[in-house]
């Protein structure tokens, strides 16, 4: 994957005011975006969540995902601590597209989990990668990550693409009745972390030390 620094601007916010960082992957076309704040570049573990794109949730309000709330809590976190990066990257629908989503979706208001509806379409529950990101942070001097996320697996994916995963910091929000069965998927199928899920025996880590392993 090439990725191509294009320009860097400011972005104020509700949150505070951000550095915003375009990037294009030159193979693809697609546009990715890193949102800074503070002394990023001074070696010590940046706060940092690697976001993906989520039209429904982060720009449609949508309560059957968790992805609008914890954009808005990853950005409030960097703004209280005054320091740290979310990198937005346009993958919607776990890699898979918005109008396919939307089939996925269609599957779900039958009866199917977030899991069997992406593979009824032919698609893997999670066809995300995350390749781009070590340029992206190395652009930006960022030598080493604490990761807002619930995922294991993206702790690995990040891990396996040659980004430093100091830790792993929770983000559990925006559980309600429109997402529990999404997040209770995420938490038996996916492996996810989560306190607040009717799953039995499912384990529970707000910060997981060995993450990075």
């Amino acid at each position: 994957m090439s990725i191509r620094y294009i320009a860097s601007s400011k972005l104020p916010t509700p949150f505070g005011e951000f550095t915003m960082h375009g990037f294009e992957d030159t193979e693809t076309g697609k546009e990715h975006v890193a949102l800074s704040m503070g002394d990023i570049g001074n070696g010590e573990p940046v706060l940092a969540r690697a976001h993906s794109e989520c039209l429904t949730g982060d720009a449609l309000f949508s309560l059957r995902c968790d992805c609008g709330f914890q954009l808005e809590e990853a950005l409030r976190s960097v703004s209280v601590a005054g320091r740290g990066v979310v990198l937005y990257l346009r993958q919607e629908g776990r890699g898979i597209g918005l109008l396919n989503k939307i089939r996925a979706y269609n599957l779900q208001d039958q009866g199917a989990d977030t899991v069997e509806a992406n593979e009824r379409l032919g698609f893997g529950a999670d066809m995300r990668n995350y390749s781009m990101c070590q340029p992206m942070l190395a652009h930006l001097g960022v030598s080493a990550i604490r990761l807002m996320t619930n995922n294991p697996r993206k702790v690995k994916a990040l891990s396996d693409a040659g980004v430093t995963v100091a830790e792993r910091v929770a983000l559990e929000v925006g559980r309600n009745p429109h997402n529990r069965g999404y997040l209770d998927t995420k938490a038996s199928k996916l492996g996810h972390y989560l306190q607040q899920t009717g799953q039995p025996g499912v384990a529970i880590s707000h910060q997981d030390d060995e993450a990075g392993a």
